[in-house]
């Protein structure tokens, strides 16, 4: 039966093998202090790899000061960031899983504050606290909606620095260690900001038609291709529609992802949403396990580009349907690994892969073998109800 679960078979891009199909998906924690990693990240994420994900995404990760979302997103803007995403990398990998960054700007959202305090555009309360306010830059003149900052026009020459900041950080990230660079080309930030015509109302060469207004982010897909190990892959996340009329479709992100794959991108990160005026991806909407899941599996069939579901799938028969079913080829989870940071290691012995506590890590695994012995003296098992509860296989 192992052998049939797709969830725990290994998948290659380039250079890359992932031992199992189960991602942590980026989640921003605003807690870095100056773009640099706190002790809180050096235990967030190598606990993901201890609890048997094949790849851990590092949350968004700035390219420039200007282009935090928050006061407290991680960088890549400066040299001294490299050391400490450096010893993240070995951690990680240290657990066996692989780790990537997910790299990007700001755009029109940033100089907002943290999520967990409001996630809103800064008050003064905020100010008081001590964050730091500055002037967001995007493709045109136009607010997130009302009470979000002006940003500032992107000019030409402002462009070229852009790209230029890019190229940087995926150096830096490199030099770290990284496996792979998530290009974030989504949730309202600065490379959907050129594709979404709710914020790009540009009348050059970057905006007007879908051709121009994806010209600057395949410009940076293809700087990094150019930079970057050629065994090294790259993840675009993209939001496959704007779920707001008049905005991007996912007919756009179909063109957008044959254009990214001939720029050079291996695998296209389906999420949506951003461009409402609250929140930073979709939170104001209504959503079903796997609402996003027809996207991965749309632009995998009609473009041919490896794509990753993401999106409300909690269990693993779930997550299994999906990649049986040829609907995507990664499994990202989010939430659902904040609540159980050992899902993957549940999953695999919900699906049969894995009986026991040989795949832990062994200062886990011998405790937890000597407490199964003592539970099944009992009749009972370790995979009870607690951990795949009856409410979350509605999915199922």
């Amino acid at each position: 039966m192992a052998s049939e679960v797709r969830l725990f078979t290994p998948f290659t891009l380039r250079g890359v093998t992932l031992k199992n199909r189960v991602v942590i998906s980026p989640m921003g924690t605003y807690c870095a202090e100056n773009g640099r990693l706190q002790p809180f990240h050096h235990t967030h994420y190598p606990g993901f790899a201890m609890g048997g994900a094949g790849l851990v995404m590092v949350e968004q990760t700035s390219i420039t000061r200007r282009g935090r979302i928050t006061n407290g997103d991680l960088g890549m803007w400066e040299d001294g960031q490299i050391e400490g995403m450096r010893a993240l990398a070995s951690h990680v990998k240290a657990y066996g899983a692989k780790i990537g960054i997910q790299l990007n700007h700001g755009g029109r959202k940033s100089a907002m504050q943290r999520a967990f305090r409001g996630n809103g555009p800064l008050t003064e309360r905020d100010l008081a606290a001590g964050e730091e306010i500055w002037t967001p830059m995007a493709p045109s003149a136009l607010p997130l909606g009302e009470g979000w900052q002006m940003p500032e026009e992107i000019t030409p020459a402002q462009l070229d620095g852009l790209r230029d900041a890019w190229v940087a950080a995926a150096r830096r990230a490199v030099l770290a260690g990284f496996d792979l660079i998530e290009i974030h080309m989504a949730h309202g930030y600065l490379l959907q900001n050129f594709l979404s015509p709710l914020a790009n109302q540009r009348q050059d060469d970057y905006g007007g038609s879908l051709e121009n207004r994806m010209r600057f982010p395949l410009e940076v897909v293809r700087a990094l291709r150019e930079v970057v190990p050629h065994s090294m892959p790259l993840f675009a996340r993209i939001s496959a529609t704007d779920w707001i009329e008049g905005g991007w479709t996912i007919e756009d992100s179909v063109v957008l992802s044959q254009a990214l794959q001939e720029a050079g991108i291996d695998l296209v990160d389906c999420s949506s949403g951003g461009n409402l005026r609250t929140g930073a991806t979709n939170s104001s909407l209504g959503r079903g396990p796997g609402y996003q899941v027809p996207f991965a599996d749309r632009i995998r069939a009609e473009v041919g580009v490896a794509t990753a579901a993401v999106g409300m799938i909690r269990t693993p028969e779930f997550a299994e349907r999906i990649l049986q079913a040829g609907q995507a080829d990664l499994i990202c989870i989010a939430r659902q690994a904040l609540f159980d940071p050992f899902w993957a290691h549940h999953a695999a012995e919900a699906l049969g892969v894995n009986q026991g506590f040989a795949d832990w890590t062994p200062q886990y695994g011998w405790w937890l073998e000597k407490w199964a012995k003592a539970l099944a003296a009992n009749g009972e098992t370790p995979m009870g109800p607690e951990v795949f509860p009856q409410a979350a296989r509605a999915d199922a």
